[in-house]
């Protein structure tokens, strides 16, 4: 036997035939995918109920901001990446564990965990660009409204208010970068890790 393929844990005294690498992979993927998933999922819920506010009083709401349609609808196309990338922690997670196994012909090759990594990346990416569009135009809109009326004035037309629909929508987008920036981090820590 090769010396790594029979190593023993120090705190199990339990011989281990999977090389310690790939032990350490197993352990940088599961840790990861866990804390990536737990973390989206929690920030990703508070933009989703954000989100349905923000929609909600869009559809019943007589005094609509124009134009907030766009960024409601890049916050929902970001919302819909954050499922995926969702989908992402939790294949770290599975990989780690699938490395875990003793034979090695059930292990995925490195360089196909490398490239799952990548698009891991490439979603949140685009999650992130979806959700800043949307917060930038949803944010220029309330801009706009609030320079519309005069300092010291009041607004007799109820649509030159900015509403907490506005605002939630910001915030919808803003929880959604929250929750990208959070995949985005952990899949390019993945990637610096494991790419040695």
């Amino acid at each position: 036997m090769s010396r790594d393929r029979d190593m023993r844990e120090p705190e199990s005294g339990i011989v281990s035939s999977v090389p310690q690498s790939v032990l350490r992979a197993s352990a940088k993927l599961t840790t990861i995918g866990y804390l990536g998933f737990w973390i989206q999922i929690v920030v990703g819920a508070f933009a989703i109920v954000t989100f349905l506010f923000a929609s909600l009083g869009l559809t019943f709401g007589q005094d609509r901001t124009q134009g907030i349609e766009a960024g409601i609808l890049s916050a929902f196309i970001s919302l819909v990446l954050l499922g995926v990338a969702i989908y992402f922690s939790i294949r770290y997670r599975q990989i780690g564990n699938q490395l875990q196994k003793v034979e090695a012909a059930s292990h995925p090759r490195k360089a196909d965990i490398l490239k799952f990594i990548r698009w891991g990346i490439i979603v949140n990416l685009a999650g992130m660009g979806m959700a800043i569009i949307g917060a930038a135009a949803i944010g220029g809109i309330v801009l706009a409204k609030s320079l519309s009326i005069a300092q010291g004035t009041l607004a007799t037309n109820p649509k030159q208010l900015v509403t907490s629909i506005d605002l939630l929508a910001v915030q919808a987008n803003t929880n959604t970068i929250i929750a990208h920036f959070t995949g985005l981090v952990s899949s390019l820590w993945l990637l610096d890790r494991l790419d040695k």
